[in-house]
């Protein structure tokens, strides 16, 4: 395994970490505890989930990853071998069983003090804002049209300070951002120059289906030392290959989930078939190509990982071990410059 740290800390974690949003629907917790035996095995010990999971959100199942975890660390006496990360979910149609007043200090508060019960533990050694309150262009869109009936009010400074709370009670130690833009980003970092806590990781959509990361979010991250948690990065799947030719196999996450089809247009399809036949030329998987592709990435601190089969969790994590030649890292940006960012 390989390490960094997370930016402005001294917390050393696995590049490769292990994403967990199938627990508790695709996969039972004993498939959930066996990933994790795996992972550490490996020297995976970087773990991220959030009380949303798993996906899709239902009322049903909420929270149910973190539980399944929460047993883990109980099982097993690791937690204290664990970098843990969680979100709070952010507002919105499949959240208004969850709460609803947003990133407001009660709402913070609660989210972290229902997490840390579910995962058993007494503190995260990261917490993160899952998405922005206001609207803005994620989960898929790709440019920002602004709505000057947005009802959002500016709350950066608010919701820092309920989080600079929870670091003091030790629940938890550092804080992030998910799915947000540069101007979210920076607003985060200007008020943590007031004495507040200071945002060290953002974790992004980055595939090579989606390297809009890079257009602006890129120079963030390294200018002020903010470090890439790369999610999706096969494409929900899609860059491993299985839907080439049409195909849509039994049980896989398009089939059971349709509305996820993002990483699924003509566009995303081509450049899939192209990136394939890339890693066939060279004798790589596909799925290993483009994982190494992130791990090799200086803005890239933690590369998420999932799987629903041990088999694809096994391949995933070698992708660490594998390491692009110039040769191929050229052929894999000649495919993006002719159809850029594809699934946004």
């Amino acid at each position: 395994m390989k390490y960094t740290k997370i930016p402005h800390t001294d917390i050393k974690v696995s590049k490769i970490c292990l994403g967990t949003m199938t627990w508790g629907n695709q996969n039972t917790e004993a498939e959930g505890h066996e990933q994790m035996d795996y992972a550490f095995t490996q020297g995976v010990n970087f773990f991220d989930t959030a009380e949303l999971y798993p996906v899709p959100a239902t009322a049903e199942t909420y929270a149910e990853t973190e539980r399944v975890i929460g047993t883990w660390f109980k099982k097993t006496g690791n937690r204290d071998k664990v970098i843990l990360a969680s979100k709070i979910a952010g507002p919105g149609e499949y959240t208004a069983h969850i709460r609803t007043n947003g990133f407001s200090p009660e709402a913070i508060k609660d989210a972290v003090e229902n997490s840390l019960k579910r995962l058993q533990t007494d503190y995260l050694d990261l917490y993160q804002l899952h998405w922005p309150e206001r609207q803005a262009n994620f989960f898929g869109q790709r440019d920002y049209k602004h709505n000057p009936n947005d009802p959002w009010t500016d709350n950066f400074n608010e919701s820092l300070h309920a989080l600079d709370g929870l670091i003091k009670e030790g629940k938890i130690r550092q804080v992030g951002i998910s799915n947000e833009t540069p101007w979210g980003t920076m607003r985060y970092l200007e008020e943590s120059k007031k004495g507040l806590p200071r945002m060290v990781t953002i974790q992004n959509a980055y595939s090579l289906l989606c390297r809009s990361f890079e257009t602006s979010l890129a120079e963030v991250s390294m200018r002020e030392g903010i470090g890439l948690l790369a999610y999706s990065p096969l494409g929900f799947g899609v860059l491993s290959g299985k839907y080439l030719g049409g195909k849509l196999p039994a049980n896989s996450r398009l089939s059971l989930f349709p509305r996820f089809a993002r990483y699924s247009g003509k566009e995303a399809t081509e450049a899939t078939q192209k990136y394939f036949e890339l890693a066939q030329k060279h004798n790589l998987s596909l799925p290993q190509m483009a994982l190494a592709f992130i791990n090799q990435q200086s803005f890239v601190t933690g590369n998420i990982i999932g799987a629903t089969k041990m088999e694809q969790l096994k391949e995933n994590i070698a992708s660490i071990d594998l390491e692009l030649s110039q040769e191929v890292i050229d052929g894999i940006n000649e495919i993006h410059n002719s159809i850029p960012n594809p699934a946004p």
